[in-house]
């Protein structure tokens, strides 16, 4: 879904709407509250790969500190950021962090295993890291895009940048995975054209999802969430 049409969404449907309809993207913001609320209030944290910033505010009791390098989206302002920096070479100190996060940014990365490696050692011990990849999605912010992930190559990620304690949770199934295309198919109807392709399309778009849980599994999901720790 081109961000465009993804930011259409967000802004036109209402928010329980939203949430059932962007189910991935509702899962990560439910977990990630759930994570800073974990965090003690003097703790540090960093959004590596923060582009805008936009999930500073889920952590404004701790010290959030928002890095990027800046190149992802022509759109985005990057402005905001505290540092612009490369993931692959981070700028601070040997255990400067409490926790970090890295939001739908592993697959823009061209080495991920240098970055996660990087990220751990900015973690002090027993520090965690909260990480969201895609699994099944489309090109985007190219040509900055260059991988997917399925829960066995993350977990082989993190375990050789030396993170344990890896936790990798599936973010829907097969028909929430059906609807998402579905949904996606009405970015190429132009003007008038939406209009007969959204009553075509949208109805079973929003039916799917009440049968997700017939795939147990779950090996058709659109993304990751992923909790681990340094030791």
């Amino acid at each position: 879904m081109s961000a465009g049409f993804q930011t259409g969404l967000q802004q036109r449907l209402p928010g329980f709407l939203r949430r059932y309809v962007l189910h991935f993207e509702a899962s990560i913001e439910r977990d990630l509250r759930a994570f800073a609320v974990s965090l003690g209030a003097a703790d540090r944290v960093l959004d590596a790969g923060a582009g805008e910033g936009r999930f500073g505010e889920f952590f404004r009791g701790q010290r959030y500190v928002s890095l990027d390098l800046g190149i992802g989206d022509e759109g985005w302002n990057y402005r905001g950021l505290d540092v612009i920096g490369d993931l692959h070479e981070l700028p601070f100190r040997t255990s400067a962090f409490d926790a970090c996060i890295n939001i739908v940014t592993l697959e823009h990365v061209p080495e991920p295993r240098v970055v996660l490696t990087e990220l751990c050692r900015t973690l002090r011990a027993g520090g965690r890291i909260f990480l969201a990849v895609p699994h099944q999605w489309e090109e985007h912010q190219q040509p900055h895009d260059f991988y997917r992930y399925t829960r066995y190559g993350l977990e082989y990620l993190l375990g050789k940048a030396g993170f344990t304690d890896v936790h990798i949770e599936p973010v829907g199934g097969f028909f929430r995975m059906l609807s998402r295309r579905l949904l996606n198919s009405l970015q190429f109807f132009p003007g008038v054209l939406w209009i007969p392709a959204a009553v075509f399309f949208a109805p079973p778009a929003l039916a799917l999802p009440l049968l997700d849980g017939l795939d147990r599994h779950r090996n058709f999901t659109l993304g990751y969430i992923c909790t681990a720790r340094k030791p």
